[in-house]
């Protein structure tokens, strides 16, 4: 049992006991993606991991071994874009299911998320994008947010990286025809436990 690898008591006869006893044993080196999300894809290939349906009736059913195969693969597509430990990246992404690959992607390169709404206007972005030093945006096609982040680009030094999700846009890498030709396998990276994985504005 997964949860048992991390806790050295699972099970408690009391709030006093389960104050007392509750230890968590988390390796410096831990890392959710791999540890978790890899661990299951490896245990149990054919779990279900994630169930993503959208208003037009679409459904798609992801297994563990999917989740590993797909955010490793935008592991090394964001890696290509010059993506790695310690950077920022805004994603905006709606509830893509692409959401997931990213984040996932992420956090085994030990870049930080930093998920944003779809409705930030041009002034939004430019605070956000200076405030964290954001290097890349991972953006929808819906609506009009690529366009905001471009407006907002000349008053963001640090973006150096565009990245378009269900669409094409001039100055923008397309994010699934990019991360389907990029490696499937992926050499782990040396994260800590301690190190930040998300930052939320609000």
């Amino acid at each position: 049992i997964m949860v048992e690898r991390f806790l050295s008591q699972t099970s408690f006869s009391s709030q006093e006991d389960f104050i007392k006893n509750l230890k968590i044993n988390v390796p410096e080196n831990f890392n959710f993606a791999y540890d978790v999300v890899d661990a299951y894809a490896e245990e149990q290939p054919d779990r279900k991991a994630l169930l993503w349906t959208n208003d037009q009736g679409a459904e798609i059913q992801f297994t563990f071994a999917d989740m590993k195969r797909w955010s490793d693969k935008t592991a090394n597509f964001l890696a290509e874009q010059g993506i790695g430990r310690g950077d920022m990246v805004m994603v905006i992404l709606k509830r893509h299911y692409q959401f997931w690959f990213t984040i996932l992607a992420l956090h085994k390169l030990g870049a930080v998320i930093i998920p944003a709404t779809f409705m930030l206007q041009k002034h939004d972005i430019v605070y956000r994008a200076n405030a964290a030093t954001i290097k890349a945006v991972v953006c929808t096609s819906d609506g009009d947010i690529a366009e905001q982040v471009d407006e907002a680009l000349p008053e963001c030094p640090s973006i150096e990286t565009r990245i378009i999700v269900n669409g094409k846009r001039d100055g923008w890498d397309d994010f699934m025809t990019d991360m389907e030709k990029a490696d499937s396998h992926l050499e782990r990276v040396d994260t800590k436990y301690y190190e930040p994985m998300i930052v939320y504005f609000s």
